[in-house]
């Protein structure tokens, strides 16, 4: 049966055709596939996680460092408009005039209006239907009962706005006047300067027109945060991280570092210095203060195989990353990372 060979070997040619296609195909896809772990390997996983108190979800100005955008929040546990805005979605009526609450004032409101107005439409007048002195004492009552109500209803609605006001307003009142835009904050500064001290941070004429101000003592801290968090997460000392980073971050990290254990292999981030960087925003909320930073610096990334300590993804030859770190600092401690975020 010529026909049915004939087939199975046109079958043949095309599988062996097929399969070659997908061999050329996974073999340009498999360095692309090892840079982007690569790239997603550091701390944080090449994304944007953390939180940055009530800017979370607004965009910090961009900078000479990161002139682009900074990418939104992949991670964060701050939910977007929570407890914001809650005035402009309350039901229009309620409480002391209307729903549960207010059902008994309402109605007693009602009730004299009610009554007035059929007063007028059987020829009584408004507070009509009493003679002599009575109605003179029922007018009085009404008049005393009506006062009384608006009172009560100003007093009510006072209350119940004024805390919302209050939590709006919180940000304004900590930073009053616009925010200045602080481009030239530290981005003129030193730029390539390498040395000891600031290294990479810039200072300029506007550095201190911040609501907050930020002193050099704070861009060390800044720069040697950068280093020991890298250093700390390439270890997997988690101790160590909770003294560097918020609960939020540091819950991160240990899911990016279990993951890692999962697959067997484990990231080393070594090198890490400072090229150049300079200051967003810088603000307080309560007792909290923030600073959004952005940060060029050189590091070597690579992950290791745990058992062979092979490199399977990443290079020994250094590269540069450009990422926004938002640090937070709570009285009687020093700053924390608070945040990351990938540029755009």
């Amino acid at each position: 049966m010529p026909g049915i060979w004939e087939t199975h070997m046109n079958f043949s040619l095309r599988s062996r055709s097929l399969f070659k296609t997908i061999a050329v195909v996974l073999a340009l896809a498999l360095p692309t596939a090892l840079a982007i772990s690569s790239a997603d390997a550091r701390v944080g996983g090449g994304g944007s996680s953390g939180s940055r108190g009530s800017r979370t979800f607004s965009a910090p100005p961009s900078t000479s460092t990161a002139p682009g955008s900074a990418s939104q929040f992949n991670r964060t546990y701050t939910q977007p408009g929570a407890g914001m805005n809650s005035a402009a979605t309350a039901p229009a009526r309620g409480g002391l005039f209307g729903g549960r609450a207010g059902g008994f004032m309402g109605g007693l409101a009602a009730g004299f209006l009610g009554a007035g107005l059929l007063g007028m439409l059987f020829g009584g007048g408004l507070f009509g239907g009493l003679g002599g002195l009575s109605s003179i004492i029922g007018l009085i009552i009404q008049i005393a009962l009506v006062v009384l109500v608006v009172r009560l209803a100003m007093s009510w609605w006072q209350r119940r706005h004024t805390p919302q006001a209050a939590y709006a307003n919180a940000d304004a009142s900590a930073a009053p006047g616009p925010q200045p835009n602080q481009r030239s904050g530290l981005g003129g500064g030193l730029g390539s300067g390498l040395g000891g001290g600031l290294g990479g941070f810039g200072f300029g004429a506007n550095a201190n027109n911040a609501p907050l101000e930020i002193k050099p003592d704070d861009y060390e801290a800044f720069e040697r945060l950068l280093g020991d968090v890298q250093t700390a997460w390439s270890n997997g000392d988690v101790a160590k991280l909770h003294t560097l980073a918020t609960p939020e971050m540091v819950s991160y990290f240990e899911q990016d570092l279990a993951q890692n254990r999962a697959r067997n292999v484990v990231n080393k981030v070594t090198d890490v210095k400072l090229l150049q960087g300079d200051l967003a925003e810088a603000w307080r909320e309560g007792e909290t203060d923030y600073a959004t930073v952005a940060l060029r610096f050189a590091l070597t990334d690579k992950t290791l195989d745990r058992n062979s300590g092979t490199v399977v993804a990443g290079s020994e030859q250094p590269g540069e990353v450009t990422e926004v770190w938002t640090f937070a600092r709570r009285p009687g401690s020093g700053w924390e990372l608070s945040a990351i975020q990938q540029t755009n």
